[in-house]
């Protein structure tokens, strides 16, 4: 180990870095298929971590649990490790890439440009390009490696991604508040971009340089690329019919001028807690409540009235297979309905077009939407309360 891992930290209740060192050797060792060197490497630099923050940490000396708070510490950042290393490369840079874009997404908004969904996403893309290089350079810099260092096995490149994520949720101090680093950075990113100017996602994926730019001809950065921007293998039906809905209701959410039930959505899909959304939207509890409510009712429109036929193939609950009722379900589902619902349920199952349909039933297009609007809320609550035990729900 180098000297700074071999130091011992200071405090009321001082200990050496060796336990901690020989832990995360030993826990790599066993949960890696690492090199020995290679798990070293890794342990010895988390050590040298650990014991940089509990020694300059004036609120842990403060604590007179040092030794508990290293220990605890450097778990953590062994979970987040494992955590990138179990996921791979190719699954590990799509959730580090899933983890900032979430963050940063309503604050990457260019100055007098109105950004779509797919627009702003492509923006990230371009924004993040950048930020790993500046990871790279802070990695290198916290760990006193040369600058030609770049990350080549699997547990390296885990390494770096749990360092990246860590680095842009760090808390930067400002007048009278705290802002995460990523969200500062991309704020400046999106006020320095001019008006006129395109992003080709073409030269972000291929790593072509900017004029002038000699960063991106750095060998480091091209083996990021070959190893974080690697080809996603197919994505199986239901992921790429999912993916079809998402965009479909982001464009619904924008042509309607929602554009914060969109943020909103945006940071749902990341599986981020209530707390995590207000902090990011900058919403009270209230606030962010009644923002999900107004998702709901959106949300629902879109799923039982504009693309309805879209979102019930991918829930598998289409007509031809009676709106996803069980035999049982079904017999008391159209046993609820009257006539003219059931004829209308009928004439669906058909394929006759609404022009034909409201023509029969003596309907304008109008009602006819209102009519069938009905129809599949009734099975949708009885799908859903199958599946949640209870009454009807309107879960999103």
């Amino acid at each position: 180990m180098n000297l700074a891992a071999t130091a011992t930290i200071q405090g009321e209740n001082s200990i050496g870095v060796e336990g901690i060192f020989q832990l995360l050797f030993k826990e790599l060792s066993q949960l890696t298929k690492a090199s020995e060197q290679n798990c070293h490497d890794v342990a010895t630099r988390i050590s040298a971590e650990v014991y940089r923050i509990c020694n300059e940490s004036k609120r842990i000396q403060a604590s007179g649990a040092v030794e508990s708070s290293a220990m605890t510490l450097a778990k953590h950042r062994l979970q987040q490790c494992l955590r990138y290393y179990q996921l791979g490369s190719n699954r590990g840079r799509v959730e580090l890439h899933s983890t900032l874009s979430a963050i940063i997404y309503r604050y990457i908004n260019p100055p007098q440009r109105q950004l779509s969904y797919q627009g702003r996403l492509t923006i990230i893309e371009d924004f993040l390009q950048s930020f790993y290089l500046e990871a790279l350079n802070a990695f290198r810099r916290e760990n006193q490696l040369t600058s030609t260092y770049r990350p080549q096995s699997l547990l390296e490149l885990a390494e770096y991604m749990a360092f990246t994520e860590r680095y842009g949720k760090r808390r930067i101090p400002l007048p009278g508040r705290q802002q995460q680093l990523i969200i500062l950075r991309a704020q400046t990113f999106s006020q320095q971009m001019p008006n006129e100017s395109s992003v080709d996602i073409e030269q972000a994926a291929e790593g072509s340089a900017n004029e002038g730019d000699g960063s991106w001809e750095d060998p480091a950065v091209q083996q990021l690329r070959s190893a974080m921007a690697m080809q996603p293998e197919p994505e199986p039906e239901e992921d790429t019919l999912r993916s079809v809905v998402v965009t479909e209701l982001m464009n619904y959410l924008e042509q309607r001028q929602q554009t914060d039930c969109a943020d909103y959505f945006a940071l749902r899909l990341q599986d981020l807690s209530a707390q995590e959304i207000e902090s990011i939207l900058g919403l009270t509890p209230r606030q962010r409540d009644y923002l999900q409510q107004r998702f709901k009712y959106h949300l629902i429109r879109f799923a039982l009235l504009h693309r309805w036929e879209l979102v019930h193939e991918w829930l598998e609950a289409s007509l031809p297979t009676n709106l996803g009722l069980t035999p049982q379900q079904w017999e008391i589902y159209t046993a609820q309905l009257d006539e003219k619902q059931r004829s209308l349920l009928e004439l669906k199952q058909q394929g006759q077009p609404d022009e034909k349909i409201a023509k029969t039933l003596g309907l304008s297009m109008a009602q006819l939407q209102k009519r069938w609007f009905k129809i599949l809320e009734q099975a949708w609550e009885i799908r859903n309360s199958l599946v949640s035990g209870s009454g009807a729900s309107t879960h999103e």
